[in-house]
């Protein structure tokens, strides 16, 4: 029986890489599974499982996150922002790329949806980018990077759903991802900033009649404008968690109100526009909540198969330490993000290995840190990191997937390096908990 389970998880595996759908695949799989190897009286057990999930508060944040993310995109302050960014850095060599982290932290910051933010930083700072001479590889490389912070600054959705999984405060996962994500950020300038001193030619600073032409009129109203509103949206979210004001899932409504309210004030707000918003936000939780009742179904179906005591006991058997079995698990996830979706990872893997770290008695906030940076890591990495599909899609015909990966492939390295550091020295996870 404990075979049968291992034999469905990579039964499930192979079919999602073979091109099937995630969700009815995790739940089609498991029940086939379920009618051929287990007591059918134990199907009484599923539905309270999924009713149990389905009316679970934390995950309402879900899609009141994604709706934020979205109505931001369409309200231009990513625009106004890039803009005020670039003059403000534009006299240093690197200022562009520079801004451009920074935005894309901002961003993160107050809206966590990675293909937003790639995809709108592309269309707008990737042009101007190679327009004022920039090398091909790091302007992509900067604008795909920073376009995935969305995944470990909060308010994140991959964090909303670590947290649903792993069965830990999301508040506490938001606090403790804070300082590694912006950490992170520094890394990425400090890179950027050392290539433009070692190679001046691959960042060059913006021409000065440019940035005197943008600084006419009330340039300092401009900058307060720019920068005041995502601030706003960002205290009013992430303050409101981190004083105890209001939960993650008020917190998110509280976002999608003051988004709403951002995108009245730009002036872009319409009936148009809010179908359309409201439309992909249905579209996006739908699509997670599918794939979390395929992955209610599948984890309730290994257990009843005791896949995850056998799991446990072969880790035990095979004196693994609790490092050596963490090491194992981000090697797996980070190479199953070459292939499938972070939604798919955190309702496949994790679930079966968070109650093996909970038997080694490892804390499941710093896990939950550590699996966030590593799924970002993926979302990066050549060939199918689905970062670099975004940017491509948006991209000029002048930019290849060869500049693509190669551009990446930098800061690829830079984030298992600081997934590495975060590993060695946990305690920079724990200094806002404190």
């Amino acid at each position: 029986m404990e075979l049968l389970a291992i034999l469905l998880f990579i039964s499930i595996f192979i079919l999602i890489l073979y091109g099937y759908p995630v969700a009815f695949t995790l739940g089609g799989i498991s029940i086939l599974y379920a009618f051929c190897f287990i007591d059918p009286v134990a199907f009484t057990a599923l539905p309270p499982r999924v009713m149990g999930v389905m009316s679970n508060y934390v995950l309402l944040a879900v899609p009141l996150f994604i709706y934020m993310g979205i109505m931001l995109e369409k309200s231009g302050l990513a625009e106004s922002l890039l803009e005020t960014m670039a003059i403000l850095f534009g006299k240093m060599k690197g200022g562009l790329a520079v801004s451009v982290v920074i935005v894309g932290a901002l961003l993160a910051a107050s809206t966590g949806i990675v293909g937003a933010t790639v995809i709108t930083m592309g269309l707008i700072s990737l042009p101007t980018m190679l327009k004022r001479g920039y090398k091909a590889e790091l302007a992509t490389g900067t604008i795909a990077a920073s376009g995935t912070l969305g995944q470990i600054i909060p308010p994140s959705v991959v964090l909303v759903l670590l947290g649903s999984v792993l069965n830990v405060s999301v508040g506490d996962l938001f606090a403790a991802a804070l300082l590694p994500g912006f950490l992170l950020v520094a890394v990425y300038i400090l890179y950027i900033l050392i290539i433009a001193r070692l190679k001046p030619a691959y960042a060059p600073p913006m021409p000065e009649e440019v940035i005197a032409e943008f600084k006419q009129g009330n340039f300092v109203m401009k900058v307060v404008k720019a920068f005041l509103l995502p601030l706003l949206l960002i205290v009013a979210v992430l303050g409101s968690i981190f004083a105890g004001i209001a939960s993650p899932t008020e917190a998110a409504a509280v976002g999608a109100m003051g988004a709403t309210i951002l995108t009245i004030i730009q002036g872009k707000f319409n009936w148009k526009v809010l179908q359309s918003v409201m439309r992909e936000t249905t579209h996006l939780t739908s699509m997670v909540f599918i794939i979390l009742l395929g992955a209610t179904t599948f984890s309730f179906v290994f257990r009843e198969m005791n896949g995850d005591e056998y799991l446990v006991q072969l880790i035990q058997d095979a004196n693994l330490s609790p490092m050596s079995f963490l090491a194992l698990v981000m090697l797996v996830v980070f190479i199953a993000g070459f292939f499938i979706d972070f939604i798919e990872i955190v309702f496949i893997i994790v679930p079966v290995v968070a109650p093996i770290f909970v038997q080694m008695d490892i804390d499941l906030i710093w896990i939950g840190v550590l699996l966030g940076l590593n799924l970002q890591t993926s979302f990066l990495s050549p060939p199918f990191g689905f970062s670099l599909f975004y940017l491509k899609g948006v991209a000029p015909p002048s930019v290849t997937t060869g500049h693509l990966y190669r551009g990446i492939l930098p800061f690829v390295i830079i984030q298992l390096i600081f997934l590495a550091v975060v590993i060695c020295f946990p305690e920079v996870v724990y200094i806002l908990l404190d």
